[in-house]
């Protein structure tokens, strides 16, 4: 094959992409720091929304959610005996498979922790993104991130990132989310009208009087009516209509009908407090900056951390998850061992998404190491992807008002300014 004259692709000197002389690859340039965080982004973001059409189609989360922890411990281990073995391994810069026999516990254990407090964070999410929606989740937690993660990660990281950009990048997210709270409240006031009209429709005005403003009622009265005349078995109802909110509800796994708002927002705070810590977490594995170590003991290599870190995201997710099949949460249905094992219906679309968060992940965690993990928190940006494929899978915000639109358009162009923000105060690790 010819060569192609990308040369941060085809060689690898360390004033570019990644070092490799005489150690294992890392990435060091700012460039490539950037490169990885842009990947990052687009997966991170891409991974919600196909846990969110399973749950849509009925697919059970217990099943969907093991499935998908399954191949992201895999993506760890694949980066891991790639780029953590390739090259020299030396006493400053052992191989993967050195530092899995070396004294490095203190390390260890701040990766494994980041690691659980991830996997309670992307397990509560499952749940939040039926009761709250994809977009609206995305925001909150990111933004609980940016302004907790990324101040202590900024701090951790002897403040090597430019305060004077990174703090209005933080102020840019929190702009974003007042906008999506907007959106949310503009959306939820179009689908109130949407039941209402669609009650109206179907009842021949009968009733209408007594329906509640809020959208729980008045889902509740449609569908009655919808079950008692017979509509809606017959076509698919079109994305952004009554029918077809009525439609989602029966198929869904996890009913969210007649269920308090609060508790959809309060399982989304616990997810945001979550991921807002697991950065800084494998900040202090790879830099040791509260100085744990031994004297003499290397630092763990990001892949190394990352390894352990999946470990511990697997077996926390598998011990819930397992304990969810028989004793489940919110009402969804039990399940078994044997249930789950020949479930393949979207089988295949968990996997992707255990490898698009695994290796999304890790993209975040190699920017973060040469550029700063608090500029690696750029990442949290993915609502801007997120609410993309919510608009193009799930068709949200279809046939809403020019108020929502409005909020809408907003609120993405917050998120880009954001993470262009957030990656202009990357700075360089000595």
């Amino acid at each position: 094959m010819d060569s192609v004259n990308i040369p941060w692709l085809v060689t690898f000197p360390s004033e570019r992409f990644l070092s490799s002389s005489l150690k294992m690859y890392v990435v060091e340039s700012k460039g490539g720091a950037i490169a990885c965080m842009l990947l990052a982004l687009f997966f991170l973001g891409t991974w919600p929304a196909i846990l969110t059409l399973l749950e849509r189609r009925g697919r059970l989360p217990q099943h969907t959610y093991l499935d998908y922890t399954i191949t992201n411990l895999l993506a760890a281990v694949i980066i891991a005996f790639t780029f953590g073995e390739i090259g020299k391994s030396t006493h400053e810069k052992p191989n993967f498979i050195e530092q899995l026999t070396q004294d490095n516990w203190p390390s260890v254990l701040f990766a494994m922790a980041g690691g659980i407090v991830l996997s309670l964070g992307n397990l509560a999410t499952q749940y939040a993104w039926a009761f709250v929606g994809l977009s609206v989740t995305e925001v909150i937690t990111s933004s609980m991130t940016v302004v907790i993660g990324t101040t202590l990660n900024y701090f951790l990281d002897d403040k090597i990132n430019k305060a004077e950009i990174l703090f209005p990048g933080v102020g840019c997210f929190l702009i974003a989310v007042c906008l999506g709270s907007a959106v949310h409240a503009s959306n939820a006031a179009d689908n109130r009208t949407k039941l209402s009209s669609y009650s109206h429709d179907y009842k021949n005005g009968e009733g209408t009087k007594s329906i509640s403003t809020s959208n729980e009622a008045s889902l509740e009265m449609v569908w009655k009516g919808d079950l008692e005349n017979g509509v809606g078995t017959a076509e698919k109802a079109k994305f952004g209509t009554a029918h077809f909110l009525i439609e989602l509800e029966k198929k869904r796994s996890i009913k969210v009908f007649g269920k308090s708002t609060v508790l959809g927002l309060g399982i989304t705070f616990f997810a945001g407090v979550c991921f807002s810590l697991f950065s800084p977490a494998f900040n202090l594995a790879t830099n040791d900056q509260w100085h744990k170590l031994k004297h003499g003991v290397p630092h763990l290599s990001v892949y190394t951390a990352f390894f352990y870190f999946s470990v511990s995201c697997f077996i926390v997710a598998l011990i819930l998850n397992i304990t969810f099949l028989f004793h489940p949460v919110l009402n969804t249905p039990k399940s078994s061992i044997k249930a789950y094992l020949l479930d393949w219906n979207g089988r295949g679309w968990a996997f992707l998404a255990g490898f698009l968060c695994g290796f999304g992940n890790g993209l975040q965690f190699m920017g973060g190491q040469a550029a700063g993990y608090a500029a690696a928190d750029a990442v949290q940006a993915l609502p801007l992807v997120s609410t993309f494929w919510g608009i193009v899978i799930f068709g949200e915000y279809r046939r809403s008002s020019r108020r929502t639109y409005l909020c809408l358009g907003s609120m993405l162009f917050m998120f880009i300014v954001a993470v262009a923000v957030l990656m202009a105060s990357s700075g360089h690790r000595k």
